[in-house]
Order: C-alpha cells, then structure tokens, then sequence
C-alpha cells in the first residue's frame, strides 16, 4: 500500500507499519513508545544494524568521541538538525571510543563523520563540524 512504511521501534526493535501521514504521532504497537520523533539515537552495533536491515526511514549517523572538541561543539547542531527533519528522517550517534569496531567497519578516517543512510546503503557522507542548517540542507539534498 502506497504510504505505508516499515518503522523499527528504536526502545523494543520491533517492526511497525505506520502511515506516511501518521508517523509524527506513531507509536510501538508492541511497547507504546514513540517510533520517530526527533530525538538523537545513541547507537550501539546491534540497533544500527536492525535499523540498517529494517528501517525505511533514512538514516543519518554522527560518527564521534566525547575527547573530540569539533564533535562536542556539533552536538547541538545535530539535535537542531534531528527537530528539524524529523519525522521523516532519523539521527543517531555512534561513539567511536565505545565502539571502535563500528567506525572501522565504516571506514570513518575522521570525527566528526555524517554518513546517511537509505534502504540500509550509503548515500552520502560529510566530514567536519557543521551548523544546523548546513546538516538539514545537506541530508535532504543527498536524499533527492
């Protein structure tokens, strides 16, 4: 059915479908909790790669450390960003020093790294520190 998408729940993993319309308001029919607002996932292995496999929203993802000081000083451009393109994309954050292994097998050279995600494959990637509305014009323009 047109306007329908598959939607994990980033609290229990599970898969629900919601209405293109709906999503702003939906919620897990498993365990009630809200399926996309704008809130910044913080992403472990596991949830980056059901949402990877699962997701159909488009996902963007800050590869940093909490030694960075260009990730630290980003960090509020990236919530601005999350308010900003939800419901219809997801931000999350992988901390590098927590896991490394997801980094490397990114191929993340540098921190801050955004790397966007559609149907699980790499559509665009951007190094450095970025304000709110270069990450906003950025994602939408990769998702064209």
């Amino acid at each position: 059915m047109q306007g329908m998408k598959h939607i994990l729940c980033p609290t229990c993993t599970a898969v629900n479908r919601v209405d293109d319309a709906r999503l702003a308001q939906a919620v897990c029919g498993k365990c009630a909790k809200p399926l996309a607002g704008a809130q910044v996932l913080h992403l472990d292995g596991p949830l980056l790669d059901a949402l990877l496999a699962k997701d159909d929203l488009p996902l963007l993802v800050d590869f940093w450390a909490p030694w960075c000081g260009p990730c630290k000083m980003m960090a509020p451009a990236f919530e601005e960003a999350a308010r900003r393109l939800a419901p219809g994309v997801r931000l999350g954050k992988v901390d590098t020093e927590a896991n490394p292994a997801l980094g490397a097998r990114f191929g993340v050279q540098s921190i801050p790294t955004l790397v966007l995600f559609r149907n699980g494959v790499e559509v665009g990637r951007l190094s450095g520190a970025r304000p709110a509305g270069d990450i906003v014009t950025w994602t939408l323009g990769a998702l064209r």
